[in-house]
């Protein structure tokens, strides 16, 4: 299962890259619209933000240090800024995952995200829907904005 994860994660991680490199107009990642409230660079700021916390922090024990409402409101950064930014991520859910035997994944998360006690399996696959629920905003986002 734990190969499975992994798979699926740079898999999506990939196709968030793929996402990004597809706008024939780099201003745009950052735009939004009527209907349209995160810009695709927001979301990527997020989806990063997010999987470095959970994983790279929690599980990783790394020294991240998330600031969510930055994810959100924060600066523009340039296609290859967040490109690398993606890169890094990647990494870093490899480096945490790989320490850890395959009975691991039946342990308890160790944190209270949802305010019930849930396995460190659950919230991976929790994790990987989360990220493909954004990374279809994305998608949605380059087709409608990036004419």
């Amino acid at each position: 299962m734990k190969d499975t994860l992994m798979t699926l994660f740079d898999r999506d991680l990939k196709r968030l890259k793929s996402e990004l490199q597809s706008y024939q107009n780099e201003e745009v990642i950052w735009e939004t619209s009527i209907g349209i409230n995160n810009s695709a660079g927001h979301l990527t700021l997020h989806l990063v933000g997010n999987l470095n916390h959970y994983i790279g922090f929690h599980l990783g024990k790394s020294n991240f240090v998330r600031n969510r409402e930055e994810e959100f409101s924060g600066h523009k950064r340039s296609l290859t800024e967040l490109l690398k930014m993606v890169d890094d991520t990647m990494l870093e859910i490899n480096q945490a995952l790989l320490q850890f035997p395959e009975d691991w994944l039946s342990r308890n998360y160790p944190e209270d995200v949802f305010g019930y006690e849930m396995s460190n399996e659950f919230f991976l696959v929790h994790l990987i829907s989360h990220f493909n629920y954004h990374l279809g905003q994305i998608n949605y986002h380059r087709r409608i904005l990036d004419k």
